[in-house]
C-alpha cells in the first residue's frame, strides 16, 4: 500500500526572482565540515560544486503574515548541494555556507529557525530588462567596499535541459542544516521548474577569502563551471524537522 506523505506546515511564502548561478568545482574535502549529520555530499557527473547565488526575495510572507520593510530584499549566499536517503528515495538538498541580507531581522529569524549562517550586510540591485538584453546586478557592502555580482544576458528564457549541469543546480528541492547539538535538519523548498537566461558576460568583484574563507579563494577566483540566470517562480519553504 502506497503511504501518503501528510504536507509540512509551510514557514514562508515568497517569489524568487532573477536568480544568477556562479557554479565552482570544488574539491570535496573542503567541504566535509559543513556536512550535516546524516547527509553526503551530492556529485554531478562525479565532481563536487559550490554555487555563488544572487537574486531577488518578492512578496515575503513568514506564517501568512507580511512585516513591512521586509517584504522585498536582495538575498546572496554561497551554497553546495547534498543528499540525504529518506526510505527508499533520495532526497536531493542544499546547504549554506553563508547567506547575505540587508535586515537585521531577516537574519536573525533564519539563524534561529534553521540554524544557518545568515549575515546582514548593506545590499542594493539594479535590473534592466529590454527587448535586446537583460542586465542583473547584485551589490553588498562589507567593510568600507561595495562588491558585485553581475551579469549580461539573453532576454528570452529557455527551458532547463534534461540531464544537464543547470538542471543539477537548480533542481534541488530540500535544504539542510546542522541543528543545535548536531541535530540534523532539513526542510522543504517548493517552486516549479525554472527557465533560465543564457549568460553572456558575468562580472564578479567578491574578497572570496574574507567573506567566506581561506579555503574557497583558490576554487573561487578562477573561472566557473558555468554560469547561468534563472527567472525563478512563486515558491514555499516548509518549517523545519529533525531527522
Amino acid at each position: 500500500m502506497e503511504t501518503i506523505r501528510k504536507p509540512r506546515p509551510k514557514f514562508l511564502t515568497a517569489e524568487w526572482r532573477k536568480l544568477i548561478m556562479v557554479n565552482y568545482e570544488i574539491d570535496p574535502k573542503e567541504l566535509q565540515a559543513f556536512v550535516p549529520p546524516k547527509t553526503e555530499i551530492d556529485f554531478w557527473n562525479g565532481k563536487t560544486y559550490v554555487s555563488l547565488v544572487g537574486f531577488m526575495f518578492l512578496n515575503t510572507k513568514v506564517l501568512g503574515m507580511r512585516f513591512p520593510f521586509h517584504i522585498n530584499f536582495e538575498e546572496v549566499n554561497l551554497r553546495f548541494y547534498v543528499r540525504h536517503k529518506y526510505q527508499n528515495e533520495w532526497r536531493r538538498g542544499v546547504v549554506f555556507i553563508k547567506e547575505i541580507v540587508p535586515k537585521l531581522m531577516i537574519a536573525k529569524i533564519a539563524n534561529w529557525r534553521f540554524n544557518e549562517n545568515y549575515v546582514s550586510l548593506p545590499m542594493r540591485h539594479q535590473i534592466e530588462h529590454t527587448q535586446d538584453n537583460l542586465k542583473v546586478n547584485y551589490e553588498w557592502k562589507l567593510g568600507g567596499d561595495w562588491q558585485s555580482l553581475k551579469v549580461e544576458a539573453s532576454p528570452s528564457p529557455q527551458p532547463l535541459v534534461s540531464g544537464s549541469q543547470e538542471e543539477f543546480i537548480a533542481e534541488h528541492y530540500w535544504g539542510y542544516a546542522e541543528g543545535h547539538k548536531n541535530q540534523p535538519l532539513e526542510y522543504e523548498v517548493g517552486h516549479p521548474k525554472w527557465e533560465v537566461y543564457k549568460v553572456n558576460h558575468l562580472d564578479l568583484q567578491c574578497d572570496f577569502a574574507r567573506l567566506y574563507g581561506e579555503q574557497f579563494k583558490a576554487y573561487m577566483e578562477t573561472s566557473p563551471a558555468s554560469t547561468f540566470l534563472a527567472e525563478g517562480s512563486p515558491i514555499f519553504v516548509c518549517k523545519a524537522s529533525k531527522i
